[in-house]
């Protein structure tokens, strides 16, 4: 993956890659009396609300934080609960999505999952691997630390067995090891609640991004939130390190 090129037109009205920190599902519950896991389950209908509307609109690859690899420190029964919570979405939300000619893929560490998750999580992925429509990744277990740690490592063994040199490790070569080496690198990434940081999601994929951070809740954000995201988003001149002045000699 080299230095991010400049799209077709600057002002793209839809990003080709959206990326969402869906946070503030706990303090929803709170707000409504309710328990935790109460707010979780309010939010997968803010998932499937923003999935739809993404679609709609024509984003290429959207990716959601559902699960990272620091959430384990939180109480058991909230993991708990969140387990119970992503094995019910691999078994029913999947056929929906393939329904929808959408594509799914998880990244992350899915060894520390159960058997169980890591059935379904292949079962969902190979159900889906020929849809043409959107590609739907959910990151769970994901840290961007571990992402680039993992490409590191590969690239190291490649060293060793003298498939390459060392010397000729580069952003390409690097590029193609992190996870969505495939996919675009991301344009615009969400965060909900108030929160302003990245909380370790997609560092390698997002150098260029957009960030857009919403007051809102995760569990009240829906598509309308999201259409006002990508009004903000249509509005900004991405600059990929011009200067305003050649943006605009390109475009004239």
């Amino acid at each position: 993956m080299t230095s991010p090129q400049p799209p077709e037109s600057y002002h793209q009205a839809i990003p080709r890659h959206l990326a969402i920190i869906m946070d503030g599902n706990n303090r929803w519950a709170r707000a409504h009396g309710l328990s935790g896991v109460r707010g979780h389950r309010a939010g997968v209908e803010s998932v499937r609300s923003v999935i739809r509307r993404a679609a709609e609109r024509g984003v290429e690859v959207l990716t959601l934080f559902a699960f990272s690899s620091e959430n384990w420190k939180r109480p058991p029964a909230e993991i708990n609960a969140l387990m119970e919570l992503f094995l019910i979405a691999l078994k029913r939300e999947v056929n929906k999505l393939h329904e929808h000619d959408i594509r799914l893929t998880i990244i992350g560490e899915r060894e520390g999952f159960s058997t169980s998750i890591q059935k379904h999580i292949t079962r969902a992925e190979k159900l889906t691997q020929d849809n043409r429509g959107m590609h739907l990744v959910v990151a769970a277990n994901y840290g961007g630390r571990w992402d680039i740690a993992q490409a590191a490592q590969r690239l190291a063994a490649r060293v060793s067995s003298g498939e390459i040199n060392a010397s000729q490790i580069d952003e390409t070569l690097l590029g193609r090891e992190v996870c969505l080496a495939d996919a675009p690198d991301v344009d615009l990434c969400i965060r909900t609640s108030g929160e302003q940081r990245l909380s370790n999601f997609l560092l390698w994929q997002m150098a260029y991004a957009e960030l857009y951070f919403s007051p809102l809740l995760w569990p009240d954000f829906g598509a309308d939130a999201l259409d006002k995201a990508f009004a903000d988003f249509a509005r900004r001149q991405r600059r990929f390190g011009m200067t305003h002045e050649q943006i605009e000699a390109q475009g004239a």
